[in-house]
């Protein structure tokens, strides 16, 4: 997933589902995940939101490093991409 020239290493599935899965199951009420880049680390890492609100307001402070970019955001019930940076 997301394997192109912005984002060059691609992100695995099976890591992918697991990220879902720890999201609806966690104690919090979390609706949706982020898939974030950091461009220092080469890595994915995910990100846990209760608001669909609060998915602009991570886009837009959240990444006051500049390393970091977001990817994409997903409804962790519905599994259906409801944001693409690509």
């Amino acid at each position: 997933m997301f394997d192109n020239s912005e984002f060059p290493k691609s992100l695995d599935e099976e890591t992918f589902q697991s990220w879902l899965e720890n999201g609806r199951e966690s104690r919090i009420n979390y609706n949706y995940l982020l898939i974030i880049w950091n461009a220092q680390e080469q890595e994915y890492s995910p990100v846990y939101l209760e608001g669909k609100a609060q998915i602009a307001e991570y886009d837009q402070y959240g990444m006051s490093y500049g390393a970091e970019s977001l990817v994409a955001a997903y409804d962790l019930y519905s599994e259906s991409r409801i944001l693409s940076q690509q």
